[in-house]
């Protein structure tokens, strides 16, 4: 089963193949990609690299955790599961409208 890696204050140079060739020194990448913004399609500065082993996650993490690329100290760590917990925050409805009180 394969996991994810968080790989976080990426530079905004940092495109999804420097990414794979970055990690792949540490076992077989799955995918790797950095995220963008959807309106200017700039690099976010983060990413997620998926390995096939374990033990390729933990020597990619422990490796390049702190480690300079392209001029800005990465952080690496296990991606946490994704939730589809709204609770959160976001847009929750009801409320009221302003309008005058007739007191």
């Amino acid at each position: 089963m394969s996991k994810k890696i968080f790989v976080g204050n990426l530079s905004f140079q940092v495109t999804d193949f420097d990414l794979e060739d970055l990690f792949k020194q540490y076992g077989e990448v799955v995918s790797a990609k950095v995220i963008l913004d959807r309106d200017t399609n700039r690099s976010r500065g983060f990413g997620f690299v998926e390995m096939n082993s374990e033990s390729s996650v933990e020597a990619a993490i422990e490796a390049l955790n702190g480690s300079e690329v392209k001029g800005r100290a990465i952080n690496a760590s296990v991606a946490k599961e994704k939730t589809d917990d709204r609770s959160g925050g976001g847009f929750r409805g009801g409320g009221g409208g302003g309008g005058r009180n007739r007191y």
